[in-house]
């Protein structure tokens, strides 16, 4: 392949990179107001969004839920029901669901590293079926969800010691722009 297509593709992925979250600087652009807006970059105060995330003391913004409402329930070992603190935290989350209906979900199931590859991956679907039908249940409609396991495969603690599985037996609720997914 010769220098000049070699070069086109290069820019053309540089150019699909920088198109992959449209929305990274919020529904006013660059800063919390847009380019020059209140709370943008140099002028003094406000809050910067850097995440893409919004505002963490916007009850809208996906900052908020992650922080604030709590963005996933632990599980004990070798389990997929839901203990009362994770029924709490997705009351929380269907509570804000149901008050924020552009957003749409994916829940993600997780698994510690005990046990086989295949053992994981099924019990961390169970594990997001688990939260999708509560989520249900306190009315979220289920065409905003999707699950999807990944079972040992994306550990947030790596060490063998029961602090770092605990971690990891988790479902993450993972919010995205557009209820019709």
């Amino acid at each position: 392949m010769s220098l000049l297509p070699k070069a086109l593709l290069l820019v053309a992925a540089f150019g699909l990179a920088a198109c992959n979250n449209p929305d990274r600087f919020g529904a006013g652009g660059a800063g919390a107001g847009g380019a020059g807006g209140a709370g943008g970059a140099g002028m003094g105060g406000g809050f910067v969004d850097t995440t893409g995330l919004g505002d963490p003391n916007d009850p809208r913004s996906i900052a908020y839920f992650n922080q604030r409402v709590g963005d996933r329930v632990l599980f004990p070992v070798d389990q997929h029901t839901l203990t009362d603190q994770g029924r709490q935290v997705l009351s929380g989350q269907a509570q804000w669901l149901m008050t924020n209906s552009s957003y749409a979900v994916i829940i993600e199931g997780h698994a510690d590293e005990q046990g086989t590859r295949e053992y994981n991956l099924s019990l961390g679907a169970r594990r997001a079926a688990s939260v999708q039908n509560y989520l249900i249940s306190q009315g979220v409609p289920a065409n905003r969800m999707r699950t999807v396991s990944y079972g040992k495969e994306r550990p947030v603690e790596v060490c063998s010691s029961e602090a770092c599985y605990a971690q990891n037996r988790r479902a993450v609720t993972v919010l995205s722009m557009g209820a019709g997914m």
